[in-house]
């Protein structure tokens, strides 16, 4: 069998007069976060880990931010080609886990339904899919509330 684990990071700063866009959960608050697509931040770092996994380099690389294409595009249709390159390579996902780094706004209720959009989108179980919140205690750029980060990091399997 074949294991390759991955990680991934980002970062966006929230911005008026946007959508606020979590793991594909749109989450009622009185900003969003700014970027070229939707900047779900969540599934932005997750595709970075699945991608990493299999050192298919980042997302800014298959979904650059200077292509017409992804302007405004929901963050979900770039996970969902993500597995496609994943399962194509004849890999599958074990696990993920997604932590969300944000001061504001309160993140537990919509916990379940993150976990069931990333579920669906990867093709796996929900009990395969951790999404975890946290604050950084009202410390840096999170803590002062300007913006959003997330971590994640991946498991891919292949039977050889």
């Amino acid at each position: 069998m074949d294991i390759r684990s991955g990680n991934g990071f980002d970062v966006h700063r929230f911005a008026p007069d946007r959508e606020l866009w979590l793991c594909g959960v749109k989450i009622p608050y009185e900003l969003g976060l700014l970027g070229h697509s939707d900047a779900d931040v969540a599934i932005h770092a997750l595709c970075d880990a699945l991608l990493g996994a299999l050192a298919l380099r980042d997302i800014g690389y298959h979904f650059p931010d200077t292509a017409e294409e992804y302007r405004g595009v929901d963050s979900r249709v770039l996970l969902r080609k993500v597995v496609s390159m994943i399962e194509e390579r004849g890999y599958s996902i074990s696990n993920v886990d997604v932590t969300i780094i944000a001061q504001a706004p309160k993140l537990l209720p919509h916990i379940p339904q993150m976990i069931a959009t990333l579920a669906d989108d990867m093709k796996i179980a929900p009990d395969r899919v951790s999404v975890k919140a946290t604050t950084t205690e009202r410390l840096g750029f999170t803590g002062r509330k300007e913006g959003i980060a997330t971590q994640a990091t991946a498991l891919l399997i292949k039977a050889l």
